[in-house]
């Protein structure tokens, strides 16, 4: 998820655990240890553009991590706030909550975690909820806000760290909800239109959880989509685009397409244009793609150039948004 969210969930963890012994203290330390994990963003300053998509939210993001990070962040925080009446065994176990509590929001993204870094390189990622959706991110936004503004002892702090940890598991809940209903449809769908594949997913399209992205395929192409929970017509609109794998023989050794292939989970594409060899990560959608169904992939990799590659994963996300894009986006959502 974004930092801001991160920030807040951890802001009401902090005042669950300890609002009336520290005050706004304990959002504070919430924050902090929700955030942590995040500290990967640092290797951005001397990686390349491949390293770095590895780096993030790899090790930082482990479950070994969890454990080494929280003993330190319990003790620091003991040592800090004496005189007081918290033991060291209730910093740790609330330090090991909220990290952990990261590591597992963020795996519900298409991303990816490493859970298990460094001994397995997998991702694990449920594709549920996309990484900026405002509808999770809104209630322990309110909530923080509120507890700012509140008074150390005033009564409704209890109130509104509740509210803002409670309905961001009930919108998580719902989205696992969505997901499940989503991914039997498109099986039906791919069965009956007889979509060729020996892999598929499906992850929300952006800012939302009722219009979704579709991929299935295998190494010689992929199918894509959009299907809506409110579509009536159960077909789904695919376009093919081949794999052309061969397109990367001549670079095949090259160590940067190697970490590029390990991060698309094997869901790319190879394209050229013009004089440039492009590699698509198919994961992350394409660039409005429910109204322009032939348009490019949001991640895409400039192979001949790769001085060129900035925030690759981001680039493409919003580009070619107007009023007209929005509208038809939540027509989309709307359903067929």
């Amino acid at each position: 998820m974004d930092s801001i969210t991160h920030i807040a969930l951890g802001a009401c963890m902090g005042e669950a655990f300890a609002g009336k012994k520290l005050g706004k203290k304990a959002m504070i330390w919430g924050a902090v240890a929700q955030s942590i994990p995040d500290i990967d963003f640092v290797a951005g300053f001397w990686m390349d553009v491949p390293s770095e998509l590895l780096a993030h939210r790899g090790f930082t993001h482990s479950i070994l991590f969890l454990f080494l990070i929280t003993p330190f962040m319990a003790l620091a925080a003991e040592k800090w706030h004496r005189p007081h009446n918290i033991s060291f065994s209730k910093w740790l176990t609330f330090f090991l909550l909220v990290v952990a509590g990261h590591l597992f929001v963020d795996a519900f993204n298409n991303y990816g975690v490493g859970w298990f870094e460094p001994f397995t390189h997998d991702r694990i990622s449920f594709h549920a909820v996309y990484v900026a959706d405002p509808f999770f991110s809104i209630w322990p936004l309110i909530a923080t806000i509120a507890l700012i503004l509140l008074k150390r002892k005033a009564p409704k702090r209890v109130f509104w760290w509740k509210f803002g940890l409670f309905m961001s598991a009930i919108y998580l809940s719902y989205c696992v909800v969505n997901k499940t209903i989503i991914d039997k449809r498109v099986q039906v769908a791919l069965q009956n239109q007889h979509i060729p594949h020996t892999r598929y997913f499906t992850t929300p399209a952006p800012l939302q959880n009722w219009l979704w992205f579709v991929v299935a395929g295998n190494d010689e192409g992929y199918h894509t989509g959009f299907y809506s929970l409110f579509d009536k017509n159960p077909k789904i609109a695919f376009e093919y685009f081949p794999a052309q794998h061969q397109l990367l023989d001549s670079v095949t050794d090259h160590e940067a397409l190697q970490k590029l292939i390990r991060f698309s989970q094997q869901y790319y594409t190879a394209e050229k244009w013009g004089d440039t060899l492009v590699f698509n990560d198919l994961r992350f959608g394409q660039v409005i793609g429910w109204h322009r169904p032939r348009e490019q992939f949001v991640f895409h990799y400039y192979l001949s150039h790769p001085n060129d590659n900035q925030l690759v994963v981001q680039r493409g996300r919003f580009a070619k948004w107007d009023l007209e894009i929005a509208q038809s986006f939540l027509q989309r959502i709307y359903g067929n």
